[in-house]
């Protein structure tokens, strides 16, 4: 497999972004689109598996590359971000335009909703600014279909100058098309031009004539647009992909001058350009889809406005948003059960079959312990715990997101947000820290303002993840629904589960509004947010998806850093000093600052080794309060709250551990998730302390209220 570099514009050994050819005829093709509009479901149609992602070099933004073959020619598919425009308004953006314009992509497909394709030419027409070899693929035609609207593909593509292919992406055979008019591009001819006001124009046409002698490798009209609406970080990366300093040239800057003076003269100021360049493109997309676009008004969307009638509106939205979260929680906590204890066994098993080699190779006793009952034990129960739960919770979760869902959970928390001076796309980085907070945290990318993604990333951890749900479950069980049986327990679990997650949301906006009225202050930034068409999910690709892009990669994080801990606490159930273990030393020394927040030493022992992975939380316990040596697991939760009660264990402490497990410091896998998303160990610290601190407070605050009253 052969490799070449792409430039994508600011540093060279930064940003150059290799691109993986299988031959070198193998063509570049770049594939752009709107949020929302099935860019991914195209690229996962033509590539399959033939795929990988990474990062943009310099960027915390996501790159997939992948290869397909059409026609006896090879193409290298790069999905760039989904965007709404290429004039760089967030690292998204700014990677999308970089690489279209010096990426040097061989064409350039722009993926539309055929429901709105009006706000999607803005895009296209953006993108034919820069360059010529564009296909323009309408898709979701079923879904125009049926809300009744027509497009004349074949009108678009004369008034556009370039190939307009309609597709189905969720129908491979759709994207046949789409492939032969990639191979049989050419340049296009008579290529659609926006018509900018006349002062614009003028200046242009000033300017041009220099810029072409100085600069030949870019659309110079294109150029000359973006040198009078100066942007430093473009032109720095212009600069970087030319080898040199374009504005270094006398005579361009001479004419830039002119150029500016007359748009002066004009009355046109730098935020004015910018407005009358945006308002020319609504314009020009709106005259095209005049003529190309036909729908019944009346009709259109209806089945979306009548859905969102329940789902977004204030009476009813709350109530059905938390009654889905409870039925996700029940289904999770309920499903997880069976494979969870199967997994087990089948896991403790193999821990025999190693404990009989180890004896058999006469392995010391501490090797043996060290390996097996520690690093190996402590790997299986993260395994069996975390794993059957992710693998229900994450498909449900993609499937209200291709259902088009949790936009609206976005849009509904959006003003709640604001009013917290935070960003409304911190609800769904919030919904993604359910599953596992390093996912959460990486989610946070989607949010463009510095200062409202570092809100959302030390937040996310007041969302309970897959990992706290064994600790609030076990203890809810225990000490709170006793009583019932079957699905009457797991009901209850559920409904208090969901009760304990609403209280962390309500903390997660109490906290944003406190970081942005200190450390992070500043005014709510302003954002687009579609609410994409209600459409029936992709069963396949929701497996993909949410089993191996977000489950695999969250137990992979996680079992990396639980097997240090096994070492860590066999060795210190293990080791004695005066005949007391280390383990017990350390849960006295802690006692009496635990006892003032309502737990105990060993509770905050045991929070304190589970920083790997929540999950091994509960057992680190019971093995502290039985004084074994390896891990213990208890099959009857009756016989288990025994044991706790035996131990000084009342409500009162089975409440401060769930709001100490609820609000305390991020596990490792996130925390390292945190710096590496920020770059900053700074920021690692504050997203540890601001949740620790107020997991202290929260449990002092309530023990204190409980004193008082008993």
């Amino acid at each position: 497999m052969g490799l070449t570099k792409a430039s994508t514009g600011i540093k060279a050994s930064e940003t150059e972004l290799m691109i993986e050819k299988r031959s070198p005829s193998d063509r570049v093709i770049a594939l752009a689109g709107n949020p929302n509009v099935g860019k991914s479901t195209v690229f996962n149609a033509l590539t399959g598996m033939n795929q990988h992602t990474g990062n943009w070099p310099g960027k915390t933004v996501t790159n997939a590359q992948g290869y397909c073959r059409f026609n006896q020619n090879g193409y290298v598919l790069v999905d760039i971000p989904g965007t709404y425009s290429l004039m760089a308004h967030s690292a998204e953006e700014e990677v999308a335009r970089d690489f279209i314009c010096f990426g040097d992509p061989d064409a350039v497909i722009v993926v539309c909703d055929a429901t709105c394709l009006e706000r999607n030419l803005n895009l296209v027409l953006q993108t034919l600014e820069i360059t010529e070899n564009v296909v323009v693929c309408v898709n979701l035609m079923d879904e125009a279909k049926k809300k009744n609207i027509s497009i004349d593909i074949k009108g678009l593509s004369e008034k556009l100058g370039v190939p307009v292919v309609s597709t189905i992406a969720r129908r491979k055979k759709s994207l046949d098309k789409l492939m032969q008019a990639v191979s049989g591009l050419s340049p296009g001819k008579n290529v659609y031009r926006v018509k900018y006001p006349e002062p614009i124009e003028e200046a242009i046409e000033t300017l041009e004539p220099e810029v072409k002698k100085a600069c030949s490798r870019i659309n110079t009209r294109w150029l000359c647009l973006k040198l009078l609406d100066y942007d430093e970080i473009l032109i720095k990366a212009l600069n970087n992909y030319l080898g040199y300093n374009i504005l270094s040239d006398e005579a361009v800057k001479g004419k830039l001058e002119q150029a500016k003076a007359k748009l002066s003269e004009n009355g046109i100021t730098a935020e004015g350009l910018r407005d009358m360049i945006v308002t020319a493109l609504v314009q020009a997309a709106e005259k095209i889809c005049a003529d190309t676009v036909f729908y019944d008004k009346s009709r259109y969307n209806l089945r979306d406005r009548k859905i969102d009638r329940i789902l977004t509106s204030k009476l009813t939205g709350f109530p059905v948003m938390a009654l889905l979260l409870l039925v996700i929680f029940w289904i999770t906590i309920t499903g997880a059960n069976y494979p969870s204890q199967l997994l087990s066994d089948a896991l403790f098993w193999v821990e025999d079959r190693l404990t009989e080699l180890f004896r058999y190779l006469n392995a010391p006793d501490w090797l043996h312990g060290v390996l097996v009952m520690g690093a190996y034990r402590v790997v299986a129960w993260v395994v069996s715990v975390m794993l059957p739960p992710m693998a229900i919770f994450f498909p449900l979760f993609t499937l209200l997101e291709d259902l088009g869902y949790l936009p609206r959970v976005a849009f509904m928390l959006d003003k709640y947000f604001k009013k917290c001076c935070a960003c409304g796309k911190q609800a769904l980085t919030m919904c993604m820290g359910f599953g596992c907070n390093a996912a959460g945290v990486v989610g946070c990318r989607i949010i463009d303002s510095p200062r409202e993604r570092l809100i959302a990333t030390i937040t996310n951890n007041f969302v309970p993840c897959n990992g706290r749900f064994p600790t609030l479950i076990a203890i809810i069980t225990m000490f709170f629904v006793g009583f019932a049986s079957g699905l009457l327990e797991s009901a209850l679990s559920a409904l208090i589960l969901t009760c304990v997650i609403i209280l962390g949301v309500i903390m997660t906006f109490a906290v944003s509004k406190a970081l942005s009225k200190t450390v992070l202050k500043g005014a709510p930034s302003s954002f687009t947010l579609e609410l994409p068409p209600y459409r029936r999910p992709q069963v396949g690709r929701i497996i993909m998806r949410s089993i191996f892009d977000r489950t695999v990669f969250v137990l992979c994080r996680a079992v990396v850093a639980a097997a240090p801990a096994g070492v860590l606490i066999w060795c210190m159930a293990n080791i004695t000093i005066c005949g007391t273990t280390l383990l017990a030393h350390c849960s006295g020394f802690l006692d009496p600052f635990a006892r003032l927040f309502g737990l105990d030493g060993v509770i905050l022992l045991a929070f304190l080794l589970g920083f790997p992975a929540n999950e091994i939380v509960i057992p680190i316990i019971i093995m502290s309060y039985m004084a074994t040596g390896t891990l213990e697991d208890y099959e009857s939760l009756a016989s288990l709250k025994e044991l706790l009660v035996n131990n000084g264990w009342t409500w009162v402490t089975a409440v401060s551990t769930m709001l100490f497990s609820l609000f305390h410091w991020p596990c490792s896998t996130t925390l390292l998730t945190i710096k590496k998303e920020t770059q900053r160990l700074k920021w690692t610290a504050v997203a540890f302390f601001v949740p620790t601190l107020t997991g202290f407070l929260v449990c002092f605050v309530f023990n204190f209220v409980v004193k008082l009253f008993m």
